[in-house]
């Protein structure tokens, strides 16, 4: 049987007829026992001819190969960075000792992004993860822009002062971010005339609303900073650009979504700001060697009665059984808070304007098209962040920001445990489990024999964010590293890949115990 065969046997037909879907819709399953993860973000769908014209009734042409371990590990290792902060003679030292990130794709192309960068200005460090849906474009956009925004307004007045009155006299500008960048992470060289702009428009009402002496509190230019580039971002739309790219890149760019998790890390404090389903997990080493996880931020879904009930509130009761329909907002966007997305947050007036005096290509776009169900009183999204403040302590050893595409296949304690061992070398023996399933003492044998072997060969990889992708794909029923298995998912083609997986990208980030330690005293003292 081809291999493409047995892995779509015993996949119940909705998932065969997942052909109908858009190329960009998020359609989820996994391969092997399949569980009940949450289908799509976007759950558009098309006529029947074009079902009938991508159906996978030809699933003999797509076929998976048994890739060598090599080929596995070049995919695996293609968006593999790491960063090592230097140290600078005992005078300023960092809590953080580094991070390492990489991407797995499984939409084509890659709708996340990742962005890593240090604060000049404040010594801070800035890591963030964004999950695009309809698109990747304004998942890129968040990439290149949201980390200026929040330098800018961590800057006291005078700094502000000082960058605008260079701009006046045409003198160049003191760098604001030391970027962390991996050669495949692109920044638009045409649009940032346009970004420039709207940061400096934003940098001068900062001036106007600050005084000389003033300190900015972490917590509100976060906030602050996340509202303003998703208000820049509906702006540009609406205005437009004389320049014929630039004008279909805004509408793309605030026609598509993005989530954003962002963390703030400056000595021992770290903050996270959150807006919708990526999400921050710290892992904290126990007295005993083992690992547990401290989750610092919530998800913005249906599953957060909270969030569910905040929305419910900003609308009128008659609407209480549509604003959240099928667990997502008007039953069609399963983030409850994303940039982006002004198909929520327009009125239909202002939609129906913008597209009509837009591009051609942007009329042939889905996601542009349509006015969600029970549309009444918008908006009903918004990119606020939800923000939270860890006192690191020094047993925080090191955090994992993931897209949703990696906590949907592990749970964070297990995600915590794969780094901690990797992190420092001990596996910490877990009773092997089964599960449900009958084995006999040969097979036992096999699987005590294999995680014995896994076990001596546990940290090949260089880079522990590789590291935690390949258990996240190629993990069995038993919680073991298949090869099998990991090749057969790296190795479907584009249009069932989408079915089995969604994007992967992962930061971690590798705390100092010793220099938190002391940074605790001193603030104690």
């Amino acid at each position: 049987m081809p291999v493409t065969s047995q892995l779509l046997r015993g996949l119940p037909r909705a998932k065969l007829l997942a052909s109908g879907l858009l190329p960009c819709q998020q359609h989820q399953s996994q391969l092997g026992p399949i569980t009940n993860r949450q289908p799509s973000r976007w759950p558009f769908h098309v006529s029947q001819s074009h079902q009938h014209s991508r159906s996978y009734q030809t699933t003999s042409e797509l076929r998976s190969y048994i890739l060598t371990p090599p080929q596995v590990n070049s995919i695996l290792k293609a968006n593999e960075y790491s960063f090592k902060v230097p140290e600078f003679d005992g005078k300023n030292v960092s809590s953080v000792m580094g991070f390492e990130s990489n991407q797995l794709p499984a939409n084509a192309p890659i709708e996340d992004r990742r962005s890593a960068a240090t604060c000049l200005q404040t010594r801070g460090m800035l890591l963030g993860v964004f999950d695009g849906h309809a698109g990747c474009a304004c998942a890129q956009a968040l990439s290149e822009r949201l980390f200026y925004y929040i330098a800018v307004s961590l800057l006291p007045h005078d700094t502000l002062c000082e960058l605008e009155a260079a701009v006046e006299a045409g003198r160049a500008l003191s760098p604001i971010l030391q970027w962390h960048k991996h050669p495949n992470d692109y920044f638009s060289k045409e649009a940032q005339t346009l970004y420039f702009n709207s940061l400096r428009t934003y940098w001068q009402e900062l001036i106007d609303l600050t005084s000389p002496g003033d300190v900015p509190d972490t917590h509100e230019a976060l906030l602050n900073a996340f509202k303003r580039l998703d208000n820049d971002i509906s702006l540009e739309a609406q205005v437009g650009d004389p320049n014929a790219f630039l004008n279909y890149w805004v509408l793309r760019v605030a026609f598509s979504g993005a989530t954003a998790c962002v963390a703030h890390i400056d000595g021992s404090d770290l903050y996270i700001a959150n807006s919708g389903d990526a999400r921050a997990v710290l892992g904290v080493q126990e007295e005993d060697g083992s690992f547990t996880a401290h989750t610092l931020s919530n998800d913005h879904s249906a599953q957060n009665e909270e969030e569910v009930a905040r929305i419910r509130a900003e609308h009128p009761p008659s609407e209480k059984k549509t604003v959240i329909r099928q667990d997502r907002l008007l039953g069609l966007l399963m983030p409850l808070r994303a940039f982006g997305d002004v198909k929520f947050k327009w009125s239909i007036e202002l939609q129906k304007c913008v597209l009509e005096s837009g591009p051609d290509q942007l009329h042939e776009n889905e996601h542009c098209k349509f006015i969600p169900p029970n549309y009444h009183t918008p908006p009903y999204l918004t990119a606020e962040p939800e923000i939270t403040h860890h006192k690191l302590r020094p047993q925080d050893r090191f955090m994992v920001i993931g897209s949703d595409g990696l906590w949907e296949t592990l749970h964070r304690q297990e995600v915590v445990r794969i780094v901690g061992e990797y992190i420092t070398g001990v596996s910490q023996r877990q009773p092997l489990k089964v599960g449900g399933y009958k084995v006999s003492l040969g097979q036992m044998q096999e699987l005590l024999d294999e995680r014995k072997a896994r076990e001596s060969s546990a940290f090949e990889d260089q880079n522990s964010a590789t590291h935690l992708i390949r258990h996240s794909v190629g993990n069995n029923e038993f919680g073991t590293v298949d090869h099998e298995r990991l090749s057969k998912m790296l190795s479907l083609p584009e249009e069932l890949a989408r079915m089995y997986r969604d994007d992967i990208t992962i930061i971690i980030s590798q705390f100092n115990p010793h220099v938190i330690g002391a940074q605790r005293q001193d603030g104690q003292s």
